[in-house]
Parts: C-alpha cells; structure tokens; sequence
C-alpha cells in the first residue's frame, strides 16, 4: 500500500532523470579530445548513445571503444601526429631565435598560416561529408537530440546547424579564440586578450596593447578563418548566414575554466563553468612507480611533463634541465621521449607516459614542472600542487600566468633558461611556503561547489536533451548587425536630434536678436 507514496517521493527527489539519449559528437583530436572522451564515458555510464564523428586519420580518437560508437569519414583532417609534431618544432624553433616583436610577429603569422591550412582541410572534410547523401540520411534517421563539439574546429558547428540540432559546446576556445569574446561582453580595460601577460588590472599602456592584440586577432580571423568556411556555410546553410553567429547560435557553453582560475569577467546565462571536471581523486600507482616514489625519503618528488604535443626537446635545452634536476636532493619522474640526456642524474626517471593525476595526487609529491596545459594546470590546482611553469606555445603562457599571479606558481622563460635558472626557480617554488599555501587556497576555493564540475556538466548536457535545446538561456544579440548591437544608431540619432534642436534654439536667439536689432533701429 505504500508504493504510490514511495513512487511519488522518488518523483519529487529526482526531477531530473533523463531517458537514454542519443548524442552526436564531433571531437577536436589530441588533448582536446582527453577531456571530451571523460564526457563521453559520463554519458555512456548514465545510459545514453553516444556517436562519435571521426575523419581516417585520427590521432587520439579510436575507432573501436565499449563506450561510442564511430563514425569514420574516410577523408583526412590533417590534425595527425606528424602535423602536430612538426609544427611544434617549427614554433620552438621561431621562438629560440630570440625575444623581439618580430619574432612575436612571425610566430603569429606562422600559427595563422598553419591554422588557415587545417580550416581548408577541415572545409574539405564538410563538402565530403554533406555530399555523401546516404551519411547525411543516416545521420538524419537517427534522431539525435544533440549535438556535442568542441569549437575549436568548427566542424561540429555546421554540421549541428545543417541537422538543425541544439548544440552543445565542451569548450575553452573557437577557431577565433578564447570562448567568452564570441559570446559575451568582453571589455578591453580590463579582460585580457589572449598573450598579453596582462591581468584584470591593466594600465593605460597595456590596455592600449590589449586593443591593439584584440584588431590583430580579428584581422587574423577575418583574413585567415571565417573566408575557408564562407563557400560551405552558403551552399549548405543558406545565404546571408554569418560564420560568427553560427557560434554565438549555440544553446549551451560548458566552459573548461572557472574563476578561481579564470579573471573575473561578465558573462552570459548559458556560459556554464566546469573548470576541472575531468579532474579525480587518486588511485594507486603502478608498483615501480610507488617503489621510486617512497624511495625518495622525506625530500619528496618532482615530476615534469610538457603534454601531449611535445614529447622531447633540443638537446642543449635537455640537457641543461636534466643538469639542474641532478643537483637536487628530491626525485624526479619526467615524461620525456627524446634521447637520454648526457647529464642525467641518478635521481631521474624517464618515462614515455605517466598518470599524471595519480602522480599529482600523491603525497609525496612537491612541485609539478609544466608547460600550461590547461588539463595539467587544473589537476594541479585540484590535487594542490604548486607550478613551476615552462610554457612553450598556444596558450600555456597564458594559463601559467594566472597560477602566477594568484601566487601558486611561477613562470620561467624556456628559450632563455639555462641550468643555474631553472634550478634557482625550483628551489624557489620548493621551499618558498607561499606557493604551497597560495595552491592549497586555490583547491578549497575550487573543491568548494554544491556539485561536481562533471556532474555540472552531465546536468546540463540532460538538461538541453530534455527541453529540446536551451534557447532561452540565449541572447538575441547575434542577430544584431554591430552598429545596433554597440548601440551607434541610437547614439547617431540622439546626436543628430541634440544638433537638430541646438541649431532650432541658435537660430530662435538670433532671430530674436535681430527682431530685437530692429525695434532699437526704429526708436532711433
């Protein structure tokens, strides 16, 4: 006699449970997809289909997993191991020719460059796809509810307008940079651009850079992204559709930071922060591994990783940073896959691969050596673990100086350090007490939430598939042209009323003036 009231008391207490929905993914490859895959797994555990759009040359995507099923193009995206590689090397290359503004230049111009050759391969890759009619039928039969991609590349963006699906973003950048200047107000005075090393506090120079960085980008945009995809998004989404509001169109914006990590800044309803979410609790190392790591005694651990695009260094470079590592009194893991150093110490272990969120969460470990991914960089808030940042390219600079700024880490200059710097800043980060603290500030700050970043996450994603999208969480304001959204129109026509009725009261003064001129000339 009691089921009704059982039934109607677990109503109540879950609102929110979601049939078994059907997803449609669109992954950017390499450490992007790291995260996205922590998603996908999230939503196969929960019930829900997941298909997963991958081009033949995929990277980090597999074709065969127990948790998606694939959909293979056999067309190249050419985003492989060997592209990331080389560029990588190029860019080392560019930035060790020295500190200038035309280093600064040409390194912008050849990322530009690059990026253009992967959005006319991309572009390529969307003609195959809608062209092949049977693909297209069967992903329209199939009845997805959304949408999931990362807008990096904005594959997933068209293909989600074409099959008229809400659209989900697991993000921190578009294809036209950092995600909140596509979607909210940015102001420059005090939100700051992508590679300025500026903070939230600027002063009039750096806000003066910020301004100028904020039209090199849009020219980099309008020159090099945008003009690869304006043939596609005409012939298959229609004429007079803008590339930029196929973004700002988007329904829901889970956003990989959050401001413990991120400057304050205005933001948007259907901005949703889930800095971390991929982010967990350690597990037990591998036995070698916890063997070298309680060998090294009260002294603790160090370990260095530079992610998943560099895996090895100049050997100079290498050598001055297995040098340094030597002369320590700690032990040190380092995911390097280049050849041995000469100089490598006793106290170092090489490896090709490392769990890293297990290493950070251990206790014994005491610094993390890193490039600024921003994956590593939220493990290490997460787990409390104070940085010694080596950014190297894209934006991990940028990421390492807000660690650096809130105090819990500090940035070295790879392409100038040498041994006595890099160990001189390890020793700095190790046995000043306020990198440690400053870290530990940062994780409480970040653990403190009433739901798991994931969970957010997980919440949200079920949330568009129950309501068929999220569009009143939306602003209209994409549908503005740029005058009317800056409001120009309305301030030309205020300013043109003010001159219209200033010219009606100069010319009534001197009317009277002269009426006036004219009485005295009589009584003359």
């Amino acid at each position: 006699m009691h089921w009704p009231w059982v039934w109607i008391t677990l109503c109540l207490l879950c609102p929110t449970v979601v049939y078994g929905g059907k997803v449609l993914v669109h992954p950017v490859d390499g450490s992007q997809w790291v995260n996205m895959k922590v998603i996908i797994e999230a939503l196969h555990s929960r019930g829900h289909q997941v298909s997963v759009v991958r081009p033949s040359d995929s990277w980090y995507i597999k074709e065969t997993s127990p948790f998606y099923t694939s959909i293979t193009l056999d067309m190249e995206s050419g985003f492989d191991e060997d592209f990331a590689t080389k560029l990588v090397a190029l860019l080392l290359k560019i930035q060790r020719e020295g500190k200038s503004a035309w280093m600064r230049f040409k390194l912008e111009m050849e990322l530009a460059q690059k990026a253009s050759e992967l959005h006319e391969k991309t572009c390529k890759m969307l003609e195959g796809l809608f062209e092949n009619k049977d693909l297209i039928q069967s992903l329209l039969d199939a009845k997805y509810d959304l949408v999931l991609t990362d807008p990096t590349i904005p594959g997933g963006v068209i293909l989600a307008h074409y099959l008229k699906l809400p659209l989900v973003f697991n993000a921190r950048w578009t294809s036209q940079g950092e995600g909140h200047f596509s979607i909210a107000p940015s102001p420059l005075s005090y939100v700051p651009m992508t590679g300025t090393d500026h903070s939230d506090k600027m002063s009039f120079l750096e806000r003066l850079l910020n301004v100028i960085i904020f039209g090199f980008t849009e020219y980099q945009t309008a020159q090099y992204v945008s003009p690869n995809y304006e043939g596609a998004i005409e012939k298959y989404l229609g004429p007079g559709t803008d590339y930029l509001s196929l973004f700002q169109a988007a329904d829901l914006w889970l956003m990989r930071v959050d401001f413990v990590f991120e400057f304050p800044r205005p933001t948007m309803p259907n901005v949703i922060y889930t800095g971390g979410f991929q982010c967990r609790p350690a597990k037990p190392l591998p036995q070698h591994l916890e063997d070298f790591v309680q060998s090294s005694g009260e002294h603790g651990v160090i370990i260095m990783s530079l992610g998943t695009l560099i895996g090895e260094l100049p050997h100079d470079l290498a050598d001055e940073i297995a040098a340094a590592f030597a002369k320590l009194p700690q032990k040190v893991i380092w995911r390097y896959k280049g050849d041995r150093p000469a100089t490598l110490g006793n106290n170092t272990l090489l490896v090709d691969w490392m769990p890293q969120n297990d290493l950070l969460g251990h206790p014994k470990i005491k610094l993390f050596v890193a490039h600024g991914g921003i994956n590593g960089v939220q493990e290490a808030i997460y787990h409390a673990v104070p940085i010694l940042g080596l950014p190297l390219i894209f934006d991990q600079r940028d990421n390492l100086f807000r660690i650096e700024v809130k105090g819990a880490g500090k940035i070295i200059d790879i392409f100038t350090m040498n041994e006595d710097i890099f160990f001189q800043g390890i020793q700095e980060v190790l046995n000043e007490p306020s990198y440690r603290m400053n870290m530990q500030r940062l994780s409480r700050l970040h653990r403190d939430q009433p739901m798991k970043p994931l969970d957010t996450a997980l919440f949200w994603i079920e949330f568009v598939m129950r309501h068929k999208g999220a569009a009143h969480l939306r602003t209209e304001s994409y549908r503005l042209p740029w005058y009317s959204y800056h409001s120009v129109d309305v301030i030309l026509f205020l300013l043109t009323i003010t001159l219209l009725i200033l010219l009606f009261l100069a010319g009534l003064v001197r009317s009277c003036f002269r009426l006036c001129l004219k009485r005295k000339v009589k009584s003359d």
